[in-house]
């Protein structure tokens, strides 16, 4: 399995993470992000870290940082609401409006039956996301996200909850019918830095979107 590296420096690795590899290793075991760090150090001493989270199942933008002053900078960049990111996801419909925002707040849960979910939440954390349709094709369409907050599974609870169309294929908040993932993708992802470029990368669109009849236009 490739992994494709979207941008790189000194101080970082933007890879494009395919959809289906977890990035920590899963208790039952199997493949994982974590085996192929060190493929990543590219030269240099250390193995690459991962920065924030994208689930399992999303593939697109991930952010490794190659130190440890990198990551503490990266990741407060991540809790300061400083980074742009941008995902594409596929609904299991078509939503009547064709813009809009989301604002629900979101809290875990978790019982014996279904394991743990997210679900919305007067008293959960404060969770926004910008949405708009930018496609339609075979009774679904392709959304662009970009979401201000970064709370777990956040667009998949959005979407469902929010706009009222699970993404297609989620088999926690949707069916998990017709696709054999999740069908979201971190699309784009845009970092400012003091006294250096911006990282800027973009990752195209997967080949099982374009299965569905989508692109990236």
């Amino acid at each position: 399995m490739d992994i494709p590296i979207l941008f790189e420096d000194g101080e970082s690795l933007v890879i494009d993470k395919p959809g289906g590899l977890p990035i920590e290793r899963p208790r039952a075991g199997g493949a994982s992000l974590e085996d192929r760090l060190n493929e990543l150090k590219l030269g240099f001493q250390r193995p690459p870290v991962p920065v924030h989270r994208i689930d399992t199942d999303t593939s697109g933008c991930l952010l490794l940082a190659r130190n440890p002053k990198a990551l503490k900078r990266f990741a407060k960049a991540f809790e300061e609401r400083q980074v742009g990111k941008r995902y594409l996801g596929i609904l299991a419909g078509v939503p009547q409006e064709k813009e809009g925002t989301v604002e629900l707040s979101l809290s875990k849960i978790s019982s014996a039956e279904k394991g743990w979910r997210m679900i919305p939440a007067r008293k959960g954390k404060p969770s926004v996301t910008h949405w708009r349709v930018i496609a339609e094709h075979g009774g679904r369409a392709l959304v662009e996200f970009r979401p201000e907050t970064g709370r777990t599974h956040q667009i998949r609870v959005h979407a469902a909850s929010g706009i009222g169309l699970p993404l297609l294929g989620d088999p926690v908040y949707g069916d998990g019918k017709h696709a054999a993932r999740t069908m979201l993708h971190a699309a784009g992802l845009e970092i400012a830095r003091e006294g250096k470029p911006p990282i800027v990368a973009e990752a195209p669109m997967p080949a099982d979107f374009v299965a569905l009849g989508f692109s990236d236009g």
